[in-house]
């Protein structure tokens, strides 16, 4: 998870061992600012494993020295994940010395993490042995994002549905300007077909330069945003401290598609009026 501790913003994991007669801890800046403590700062970890005397169940207190922060942007780990010393770990909790009761694994395409997941199980042959992914962890999570995406096509499908009927407009107002000069041209020999392929020609370009002018308005935003990280979120609200950006060709593809066709589609009405037009109804008037 924190992505073989490259997150850490000081500190060192070397620093885990015993400093100064206490053991090393490693917190994230969120619990690090909610417990007002720092680097060298001494800290307390209570563990349910504790003995029982004739005064009652007391809990394990385990003293601890802050060697090091770090910033994985996910608020739940930042608040709540600290990293210690295996052997330790072992000791605060009671646990007998050489077993650990769960590991942690990162993997580069986590879409694949099911299929990685069966593969595992099936090499380590023991059926007391379960895994639970990140989908499972966060499915409620991950199924108000597959929610907010299906959102977010509707409204960016109606905005650009509202920019063709400005194309429709545009290319209205065009015919009723460049009457005169159809029924010119009709009149010379132009067919009613290059008419059409005209004023379609015309729409689909403006259509093109706006699709292409916001794509490139798009993607710098999206780029600035991805290093910059100048939009932040409540992290008492939201699982990120900063708006993530992240990029798929295949619906940058199919947005750009979808746009272009409902630019050629704005240009089929205007077109077909400027085509039905008769040059000598037209030059009457004129």
């Amino acid at each position: 998870m924190l992505d073989g501790l490259k997150t850490l913003t000081s500190g060192s994991i070397d620093d885990l061992k015993d400093t100064e007669g206490l053991p090393g801890i490693i917190i994230g800046e969120g619990l690090a600012s909610r417990l007002l403590v720092h680097i060298g700062s001494r800290v307390n970890l209570m563990s349910p494993s504790g003995q029982q005397s004739a005064a009652g169940f007391t809990p394990r207190i385990t003293p601890f020295r802050v060697v090091g922060l770090f910033s994985v942007g996910l608020s739940d780990y930042d608040t709540g994940l600290a990293l210690v010393n295996l052997n330790k770990a072992r000791e605060v909790l009671g646990w007998p010395e050489g077993r650990i009761y769960g590991i942690e694994v990162a993997v580069s395409d986590v879409y694949r993490v099911e299929s990685i997941v069966q593969g595992a199980l099936k090499a380590a042959e023991d059926s007391s042995l379960y895994a639970r992914t990140w989908m499972e962890m966060n499915a409620n999570l991950y199924a108000a994002l597959k929610l907010e995406k299906a959102a977010m096509a509707i409204i960016l499908t109606l905005v650009i549905l509202v920019g063709s009927f400005s194309i429709i407009t545009a290319l209205v107002m065009l015919v009723m300007e460049k009457t005169r000069d159809v029924a010119i041209m009709m009149s010379m020999g132009a067919t009613a077909g290059m008419i059409r392929k005209i004023f379609m020609l015309q729409g689909t370009i403006i259509g093109l330069m706006g699709t292409s002018l916001g794509f490139v308005l798009g993607l710098i935003t999206c780029f600035l945003l991805k290093r910059y990280k100048f939009i932040e979120l409540p992290r008492g609200v939201y699982s990120l401290d900063y708006l993530p950006v992240l990029l798929h060709w295949q619906d940058l593809a199919l947005t750009g598609a979808c746009a272009m066709l409902l630019c050629f589609l704005a240009t089929l009405y205007p077109a077909g009026q400027a085509a039905r037009l008769e040059p000598a109804d037209a030059l009457r008037h004129e």
